[in-house]
């Protein structure tokens, strides 16, 4: 995961997104990552909603997943969201899920991973996307990396 460029958010861990042991499933994993891109891009770009106006959708195309650490019942995780790539036909999203453990100044990685989003048509045909999402996420990189560093 690149040093700038971080979106930041928590989910809960629901019930129902554990097994028989109270573990996280392995691929709710995912969910967890479509609430990190989701979040950012409806803070920095535009929410799901309007690029479907748009007239394209963005669907998963690849996805990897790096377990570490199990998350359980009940826990806040933190959700890290950057964006790792992005052209005119595609981006390619990075995760890291955490969880602060009490005692411990720095939070407990859980999960890494990435997906990889094409942008289609309602058809199912691969388009382009639109300048004006290209220049909202790489807005989205610049700002966040003069933040970060700023910070250092």
């Amino acid at each position: 995961m690149s040093k700038g460029a971080i979106f930041t958010t928590t989910a809960r861990v629901l019930y129902g997104d554990t097994d028989a042991g109270g573990v996280v499933y392995n691929a709710n994993y995912l969910r967890y990552f479509e609430i990190g891109r989701t979040e950012l891009m409806r803070q920095w770009v535009c929410s799901y909603r309007e690029i479907e106006k748009l007239g394209f959708v963005l669907p998963v195309i690849e996805c990897w997943s790096r377990f570490k650490s199990p998350a359980f019942y009940d826990d806040l995780l933190t959700i890290e969201t950057t964006v790792a790539e992005i052209s005119s036909l595609k981006c390619r999203f990075s995760y890291r899920i955490l969880r602060k453990e009490e005692g411990i100044s720095r939070p407990k990685l859980l999960v890494k991973g990435y997906t990889v989003h094409a942008a289609v048509t309602r058809e199912g045909r691969l388009t382009r996307l639109p300048e004006e999402i290209i220049l909202k996420i790489s807005q989205f990189a610049t700002v966040s990396e003069a933040i970060n560093n700023n910070q250092e």
